[in-house]
C-alpha cells in the first residue's frame, strides 16, 4: 500500500493543462452505472465509457476501457490482454489502492494515481474511433471530454503504454 494520496479532480486537470490537452467537464448527479448515466447522453457528445477493472490469478491488473454498450467475455477476454488466466473483478481495496477511485468512479483518467505501474490499461479498439471519449475525472458527479487521441497522450505522460485492442463483442 502507498501512502500517496490520490489525486483529485483538480490535479487532473492541472496536469492535462500542463500537456496543453484541451478538455471539458459537465457537473451532473452521481451515477454508479451505464443505465443511470444515459440521460446525459444528448448534453455530452462523444464516445461514452464503461470501465472493468479486472484481474489475473498471478494478480496482474488490467483496466479495460470500452464503450458503454459494449460487451466484454470475461471468460476469453484474457487471451487478447496477455493475462496469465481468465480474469475476474479486482478488489475495491485495489482499486483505491492503484487508480485512487472508488467502484462507480472507476475511469482511465485513474491512470494518474497509479505511480507503480501496477495496472495495464486497454482501450478498445472500436471507442477509440470515436473522436472524443467521455469518462468520470476521478470522481462520478462529472463528465469529462478528451479528444481520443489525447487520451492516449495523457496515459503515456503518467508513464502507462495504454493496449488498444478489440476487445469488445
Amino acid at each position: 500500500m502507498t501512502d500517496a494520496t490520490p489525486k483529485t479532480r483538480d490535479d487532473l486537470f492541472a496536469f492535462l493543462d500542463g500537456l496543453d490537452i484541451k478538455h471539458s467537464t459537465k457537473n451532473h448527479a452521481p451515477v454508479f452505472t451505464v443505465a443511470e448515466s444515459v440521460a446525459l447522453r444528448d448534453e455530452i457528445p462523444g464516445g461514452h465509457t464503461k470501465n472493468l477493472f479486472v484481474k489475473d490469478k498471478k494478480d496482474q491488473f488490467f483496466l479495460l476501457t470500452v464503450e458503454e454498450n459494449a460487451t466484454v467475455d470475461l471468460k476469453t477476454v484474457h487471451t487478447l490482454i496477455g493475462a496469465a488466466s481468465k480474469v475476474s473483478f479486482g478488489k475495491p481495496e485495489r482499486l483505491m489502492e492503484y487508480l485512487g477511485v472508488a467502484p462507480g468512479s472507476v475511469t482511465a483518467f485513474g491512470a494518474i494515481n497509479d505511480t507503480g505501474g501496477n495496472v495495464t490499461f486497454v482501450l478498445d479498439a472500436d471507442l477509440m474511433k470515436d473522436e472524443i471519449i467521455n469518462c468520470h475525472p476521478l470522481s462520478n458527479d462529472a463528465t469529462t471530454s478528451i479528444a481520443s487521441g489525447d487520451l492516449i497522450r495523457f496515459m503515456e505522460a503518467t508513464g502507462h503504454k495504454p493496449l488498444v485492442l478489440k476487445v469488445t463483442s
